[in-house]
């Protein structure tokens, strides 16, 4: 046998196009669900991983939370060595209530400036293709 005839095979040398191309649209569909089949898995992994981060999200969040209760005890903690705890206790709470409407107020302005909620350069621009097409339509 010479080289070039050593990679070919019997089969493969008298088999008919038609089995040929058969045979490639068998093995194309096949490599197409292994393909999908793998992307799943992929898919389903990073769903996992998305979760778990979530929850460590959540997680941080609380304890966020719960740390800054504890800075709220520790300031007026440290104001009662100087005053009755009362007062101490109620100078934090108006701070906080005043940072609380600073951010409600703020919240309420991009919430306006948001509002409504639809897209309205998107429908000027619909609006104006579908008279454009009318308006050619009718010539």
């Amino acid at each position: 046998m010479t080289a070039d005839s050593s990679h070919r095979t019997d089969a493969g040398a008298q088999a008919p196009v038609g089995d040929l191309v058969q045979r490639a649209s068998q093995q194309l569909s096949q490599l197409v669900r292994d393909e999908m089949r793998l992307a799943q898995a992929e898919m389903t992994e990073k769903g996992k991983r998305f979760g778990k981060g979530g929850g460590l999200f959540g997680g941080a969040g609380l304890v966020g939370v719960l740390t800054l209760q504890a800075l709220v005890a520790t300031v007026i903690a440290a104001l009662s060595l100087a005053m009755d705890v009362w007062v101490a206790a109620l100078i934090v709470t108006g701070v906080l209530a005043a940072i609380t409407a600073l951010m409600a107020a703020l919240g309420k302005q991009q919430i306006s400036k948001a509002s409504p909620p639809t897209p309205e350069q998107t429908m000027d621009s619909v609006k104006a293709d579908v008279g454009e097409i009318k308006e050619r339509a009718q010539r």
